[in-house]
């Protein structure tokens, strides 16, 4: 269709107000790290406070949260976490805590946690855990600051 004066004009026109549109029209990046539909990898966060280790978890043992799904080891892991997940829930959707109090997101590997004052935190790696380790209080006010602006 080939474009008149008053079509081009009228195009023109309207190019300003849509880049004027508020961010919130923009997309957001999920509550949750995940890859695909899968929670923090796929690692059963209860697991993190009752074994003191990253468990891999199954899809047989697994729930709907947020948005993602969320894999357990065990149904008994499982159902902890049905009654209480944000208390078992990875601070900071479980994007990297030591990102989030600079400012940025940045996805988690399970061997980079830690369990401070019973919360959960993952980081990128064991190199940006080290420096998160390093001012713990500090860096998660720092996070709250950034979170959930951070998210888009």
């Amino acid at each position: 269709m080939p474009l008149s004066r008053r079509r081009l004009l009228g195009l023109s026109l309207a190019a300003p107000a849509l880049l004027s549109l508020p961010d919130v029209a923009l997309a957001r990046e999920p509550e949750v790290f995940q890859s695909g539909t899968i929670a923090i990898n796929g690692t059963d966060p209860v697991a993190y406070f009752s074994q003191s280790r990253p468990t891999k978890g199954t899809a047989e043992q697994s729930v709907m949260w947020m948005g993602a799904t969320w894999r357990f080891a065990t149904a008994a892991n499982r159902e902890r976490f049905e009654m209480s997940p944000t208390r078992y829930a990875p601070v900071f959707g479980g994007y990297c805590s030591y990102a989030a109090s600079k400012g940025y997101l940045a996805p988690t590997i399970p061997e980079a946690w830690t369990v401070f004052e019973g919360r959960l935190y993952l980081n990128a790696n064991l190199q940006a855990r080290a420096l998160w380790v390093e001012d713990i209080p500090g860096n998660i006010a720092l996070g709250k600051k950034n979170w959930p602006g951070i998210l888009g």
